[in-house]
């Protein structure tokens, strides 16, 4: 679930979410019916006052399930994974509709009646997915693709796209060499030699869409076949936008100015929204506070007892922020204070370097608390490019096309890339953090924010951080 728009979703999706609306909205007028054959006293449905309750009800929930990756439509989970997180979705939905009840006027029903309503929530929600997944939901609105090409453009589909969880939205027929397509390109894919013109095929064929990924475009495509395809309602995408849409990152080793130039997106930032963004995440950054400072002691108590008193709880590294200006960046010390005599290396996965209290606290976030004062001071946001130190910037520089580019927005906390590509360790993890960097960077917007922002909540509750 990239897309920030309900319009914009997947049919699957857009369906899941509906249809799990619905049964919620279902329960909750059925269990108000229990309570008027009780006797009880309920609201009228679809007043004022049903509709705040349904509300407190069903879009906690909801948002939980979109925290813990649900609505993802490529998520990779077994049936028992799946009714792990809706258990810990309608615990998550259940509390905070607590917090609202406590802080608001509105009234909570007598007796155990929102503990039997949760339940019949949970039991709803997994017999909803139990037949969702049974009738494969996310192949709604599956296209049938067609891609010209099969060089080295075309095989970055074959590499980046090979599990079938990277292709629930679509079904890919073949692809059609084309001349000057590079010899090592398609390996194991199906090739398809054309005896037709390509409007023929298409329409033989049932295709839906054509991915135009020849390696020599100039001289080499099909426009007029290309011409008739779009007037007859083939959709006709290039392959860095099908990248991008499929995969929410944008392929920097086939990106070229024009494509720049032409694309949507990269809007400038303006006074009014930094502003807006400073204030909101200021007044973010004071409830996060107020919420974690007592994880902070703790975190602050564990780092003393396994290392002694004298042992430093912060450590500062300088980093590359907005516009390439150096600050300063706050952690928690998770690693030995010896960890870099040798020099500034790359974390590892499994690091040796690394203490347990700071394997802990880098698998939940709890290292990065600190850099709320960073917040405060501007010199990061909540959602952003994870700032660089300067060693490593000047070598990627060099040697990343467009890497540069990320530093045209304010750094973060979490962003995109740590959603898609949770672990980077190298030169080759930065690049793949870089297409979804630039992904971000792209399609920027407040409600891009907030769905980061609430998916972050999946890799705090599953521990799935470095």
């Amino acid at each position: 679930m990239a897309g920030t728009k309900f319009h914009n979703l997947d049919p699957g999706s857009r369906a899941i979410v509906v249809t799990e609306f619905l049964v919620l909205t279902g329960i909750m007028m059925i269990a108000m019916e229990v309570l008027r054959l009780s006797g009880t006293a309920t609201p009228e449905y679809f007043n004022s006052n049903f509709i705040i309750q349904l509300f407190c009800f069903v879009l906690p929930i909801q948002l939980s399930i979109l925290a813990v990756g649900l609505y993802n439509q490529k998520i990779r989970e077994t049936f028992r994974g799946v009714i792990r997180r809706l258990v810990v979705s309608v615990a998550l939905g259940y509390f905070v509709s607590s917090v609202i009840y406590v802080i608001s006027p509105l009234t909570v029903v007598d007796g155990n009646f929102r503990e039997f309503l949760y339940a019949g929530a949970m039991i709803g929600l997994t017999f909803t997915r139990f037949f969702a997944l049974k009738m494969q939901y996310e192949h709604l609105g599956r296209k049938r693709v067609l891609v010209l090409g099969a060089g080295e453009r075309a095989s970055i589909i074959e590499r980046r796209m090979r599990r079938k969880a990277d292709r629930v939205s679509f079904e890919l027929v073949g692809f059609v060499k084309m001349p000057g397509d590079s010899a090592e390109g398609i390996k194991s894919e199906t090739l398809i030699e054309l005896d037709q013109p390509i409007e023929a095929y298409v329409l033989t064929n049932g295709i839906e869409e054509i991915v135009i990924a020849a390696d020599e475009r100039r001289t080499n495509l099909p426009v007029d076949s290309l011409f008739l395809c779009k007037l007859r309602g083939i959709e006709i995408t290039d392959i860095i936008d099908f990248i991008e849409r499929e995969s929410g990152q944008i392929a920097v080793n086939l990106i070229y100015p024009s494509w720049v130039i032409y694309s949507n997106g990269f809007q400038s930032t303006n006074y009014l929204r930094s502003s807006l963004d400073w204030i909101f995440n200021t007044v973010l950054a004071m409830v996060v506070s107020l919420l974690t400072w007592p994880m902070m002691l703790l975190t602050i108590i564990f780092i003393k007892l396994e290392e002694g008193l004298k042992a430093p709880v912060l450590y500062s590294q300088e980093r590359i922020g907005l516009n390439g200006r150096p600050f300063n960046i706050y952690k928690f010390r998770s690693m030995r204070t010896d960890a870099e005599r040798d020099g500034a290396k790359w974390a590892q996965k499994e690091d040796p370097r690394v203490t347990k209290v700071g394997n802990f606290i880098r698998k939940y976030r709890i290292d990065e608390l600190p850099q709320l004062y960073n917040v405060f001071r501007g010199d990061m946001g909540f959602v952003g490019p994870r700032p660089e130190r300067p060693a490593f910037v000047k070598e990627l520089v060099l040697n990343i096309p467009y890497y540069n580019q990320r530093h045209n927005v304010k750094p973060g906390l979490t962003g995109w890339a740590q959603l898609k590509y949770p672990y980077g360790s190298s030169e080759a993890d930065s690049l793949e953090k870089l297409k979804f960097d630039l992904y971000y960077i792209k399609h920027r917007s407040f409600l891009l924010d907030l769905l980061i922002l609430v998916r972050t909540a999946e890799i705090v509750l599953f521990g799935k951080g470095r």
